[in-house]
């Protein structure tokens, strides 16, 4: 939020404009974001004293009432079913197969080979097959541990992508917060305004029932009573939809009562704790493990297995009967075709975590750009509020003046009328600088993460 440098002017229309000033630039960009969301229907909260809501408080009901977080059992539970399935592989696994054949030749025996007593086979061409295997994991290269890792890394990676996405309401409680908060102080100062106003209106009042004064000066004064009437009801009007749209946020309906309490200035850490950096050493760490799984590619796997079943020939090649059979043992498989492509995959992620340092500095060369921005915010709006306090303290003295002037018959109802705008613009800028400093002192702990 910024106001521009421009000469003040205390006509009405110029007091129109400054007091809708924060309201049209807030609006329009909170509007904007709210379209995105759809909300389901909110309970009501009602109480015999009116309720008290921090800003604290609005931001964990703001994270515990978004749609989004219910994404985070979904997360959850995927992981978990994840290394379950990953631990099964340890488990033995059973495998069935059959198959039924016709080759074109046979083992055959020369029929000039006769024994004596024994009688040579004859195999038939057609031959058949079924057959059940049981196959036990004895050293499978780390492969199971490395999936199982594998899904916690997804499952962290994906837990605080989720937590950067959540990390964005902090932004948006501030803009409403603190609209809600800014409203709030516009209606104290313009029950102060009408409250001078009226002084003046009775004063002019008398003198006109003296004969010293025309009726035009009280006119004058009750018209300008009249706008500032117009402005607390658009004032109060702008306070109802921060609130409707921050009740949004937090899942409740908030009535008029609601008081949001103002926070005090927080502690100002320079160190940057964003959840995008986690996320970065999350997808790090998914590349170790993508680097790892590259060398369990290059072990052998060895496994117990037990096979059995019913085939025509059986493992006697001299019987052309259908027989049960078994076979066990231990077997290894070692996959050599993994180094063909070992040094491009290596290669591959070696991009790939140069190009996530890149972003992470992309990330934190424009964090600190921001840090460093709302730190001029900061020091600006301090500086602006000193000498607001100076200009009111003039301001008031003037128009005290102009008062016991105006009662006195020295000055006119027009010339005390300017004096009381003045004074009333200059307190409403020392308002809206104080909720700046505020917001941007907020926006600080947003842009470093130090919630």
């Amino acid at each position: 939020m910024k106001i521009a440098s421009r000469h003040l002017s205390f006509a009405d229309s110029d007091l129109t404009r400054r007091n809708s000033w924060f309201r049209s630039r807030s609006l329009c960009r909170l509007i904007a974001g709210l379209g995105l969301i759809i909300f389901q229907s909110s309970p009501t909260l009602r109480a015999q004293e009116p309720l008290h809501l921090t800003i604290e408080q609005a931001y964990q009901l703001a994270k515990t009432n978004y749609p989004l977080i219910r994404q985070q059992d979904l997360i959850r539970k995927t992981r978990d079913y994840s290394v379950e399935n990953a631990a099964k592989g340890y488990l033995p696994a059973l495998y069935f197969s059959g198959q039924a054949t016709y080759q074109s030749a046979v083992t055959d025996f020369p029929s000039k080979i006769s024994i004596p007593g024994f009688g040579l086979p004859a195999f038939s061409k057609d031959q058949y097959k079924i057959y059940g295997e049981v196959d036990q994991v004895v050293y499978d290269g780390g492969q199971i541990h490395n999936q199982k890792e594998t899904a916690v890394a997804n499952e962290s990676i994906q837990q605080k992508s989720l937590q950067v996405d959540l990390y964005s309401l902090y932004d948006r409680i501030n803009q409403l917060f603190f609209g809600v908060l800014l409203m709030e102080e516009q209606l104290r100062q313009n029950e102060l305004l009408k409250k001078d106003l009226q002084d003046g209106i009775d004063k002019a009042k008398a003198q006109v029932a003296n004969g010293t004064a025309y009726r035009s000066s009280v006119d004058e004064l009750q018209a300008q009573l009249l706008q500032a009437e117009q402005s607390r009801v658009e004032e109060e009007a702008n306070r109802k939809a921060f609130l409707q749209m921050l009740g949004q946020f937090v899942n409740h309906t908030f009535d008029e009562n609601i008081i949001l309490e103002k926070p005090a200035s927080p502690a100002m850490e320079d160190s940057i704790h964003r959840p995008e950096l986690q996320l970065y050493d999350y997808q790090k760490k998914a590349y170790d493990l993508q680097d790892e799984s590259l060398n369990i590619a290059l072990r052998p796997k060895f496994s117990f297995f037990l096979q059995g079943g019913y085939a025509r020939p059986g493992l006697n090649f001299l019987s052309n009967n259908f027989a049960f059979y078994y076979i066990g043992g231990l077997r290894m498989n070692w996959n050599l075709g993994s180094w063909y492509t070992l040094k491009n995959q290596r290669l591959i992620l070696d991009l790939d975590r140069k190009t996530l340092d890149v972003q992470k500095e992309t990330f934190l060369f424009n964090t600190i750009l921001s840090q460093k921005q709302e730190n001029t915010e900061i020091r600006k709006y301090s500086d602006l509020i000193k000498t607001d306090n100076q200009i009111i303290a003039l301001r008031t003295s003037v128009k005290n003046a102009a008062s016991a002037q105006l009662e006195n018959g020295v000055l006119d109802a027009h010339e005390y009328l300017s004096h009381v705008n003045a004074e009333d613009v200059s307190r409403r800028l020392l308002i809206l600088h104080q909720m700046e400093l505020l917001l941007a002192q907020y926006n600080y702990q947003y842009i470093t993460g130090n919630h």
